[in-house]
């Protein structure tokens, strides 16, 4: 009965692809059939940031418990959450490209801000491997994944909103449910964000079982 998250994950994604392709969305300036990318783009960063919000709340259980199995569902959690930032700022400068004429821009905070936030789990990743006790391990990439995730936080969500930022609902700039996403693009874009989220949990299962087996093997 477990599995029942993986079938509509599936369904979803699928959904998702075939009618964020096919369906009408209002053709507007300069975006034209570019906004097609909030079914992807936006919903592939939802899913990023809820296997960050895991990995925090499996940290928060380590300072607690010192339990070396919720470290690793941290570790796990923060690297699928980490292996989704790279197609949602690919999307991201794609879309980039074909509306502000540029793969990148440092003029705009949200892009900084993320690009900030990918490092500061990358020196996650780092010092993880440049601990080798396991209980000193755990404790402090416990301590850090929660600088990490507030900092991300402060990078990509309260900074952009209070700065001028080019991105939608940032900066003074109107989100996109405010002004061009119909009901039509609504049936798809709820679906994607839905069906994104539970993939990645999917993931990290999966990504938790191969730990599990990899312990047992070195045990």
């Amino acid at each position: 009965m477990r599995s029942w998250y993986k079938i509509l994950s599936v369904i979803l994604i699928l959904y998702t692809l075939v009618w964020g392709l096919l369906g009408n969305v209002p053709r507007l300036d300069i975006l034209n059939e570019t906004i097609r990318n909030v079914f992807y783009h936006v919903p592939i960063w939802f899913a990023m940031l809820f296997m960050m919000t895991v990995s925090l709340i499996y940290s928060l259980k380590t300072l607690g418990s010192n339990s070396l199995h919720h470290d690793s569902k941290a570790y796990d959690a923060a690297w699928i959450g980490f292996f989704f930032s790279i197609p949602g700022i690919t999307t991201g400068s794609l879309w980039a490209k074909y509306t502000w004429g540029t793969w990148w821009t440092f003029q705009d905070p949200k892009l900084n801000g993320v690009a900030i936030s990918i490092l500061i789990y990358t020196a996650y990743f780092i010092l993880r491997s440049s601990v080798e006790d396991e209980q000193k391990k755990a404790k402090i990439s416990a301590v850090y994944n929660v600088f990490a995730f507030v900092m991300m936080n402060v990078f990509i969500m309260i900074l952009p909103r209070l700065t001028d930022s080019l991105h939608p609902g940032n900066g003074g700039n109107p989100a996109f449910a405010k002004y061009d996403m119909d009901n039509g693009m609504r049936m798809v874009f709820y679906p994607a964000v839905i069906g994104w989220i539970l993939f990645s949990f999917w993931l990290f299962e999966i990504k938790n079982r191969i730990s599990i087996l990899k312990n047992k093997l070195n045990d």
